[in-house]
């Protein structure tokens, strides 16, 4: 096997599981009036979802023979190519993902929660969405 053909392995591999946690993150999101301890798993599910979701997409970018490095650069590329939208709430996301680490200090959880219900998981729905309809496309598929 290829270089090629590896790296379009590993970010479909990647993809598979970025649509699991996004499956989790979606029964939280719908999911009303949490209690501290569920937005606590809340807060943990958006921690790996977003971790899965540049991943996978510097994974998809470099099947693509882009040469991203960090989280920072797979966003710019990724909204370069019109992988992603938003490019502004996705560097925001990536910034403001110490706040939730603070989940002792109940501001910090409430705005945690906010940005993750408000703004965050749409540019993650969205993105799986961009990558199903790429993954179609490759395929064949309509």
């Amino acid at each position: 096997m290829d270089g090629s053909s590896i790296k379009d392995i590993r970010w479909k591999q990647r993809f598979k599981n970025f649509n699991k946690a996004i499956s989790q993150l979606t029964e939280f999101i719908e999911k009303p009036g949490l209690n501290k301890f569920e937005v606590q798993g809340l807060i943990q599910c958006f921690e790996y979802t977003f971790e899965l979701a540049w991943k996978t997409a510097k994974d998809y970018l470099e099947a693509q023979g882009f040469d991203v490095k960090s989280p920072r650069q797979t966003i710019q590329t990724a909204f370069q190519v019109e992988l992603i939208q938003n490019g502004h709430v996705w560097i925001d996301a990536l910034e403001k993902r110490n706040l939730m680490a603070h989940t002792y200090d109940e501001a910090k959880v409430q705005e945690a929660e906010r940005l993750i219900r408000g703004e965050y998981y749409a540019v993650l729905k969205a993105l799986l969405a961009e990558l199903t309809k790429r993954e179609k496309d490759t395929l064949g598929i309509r």
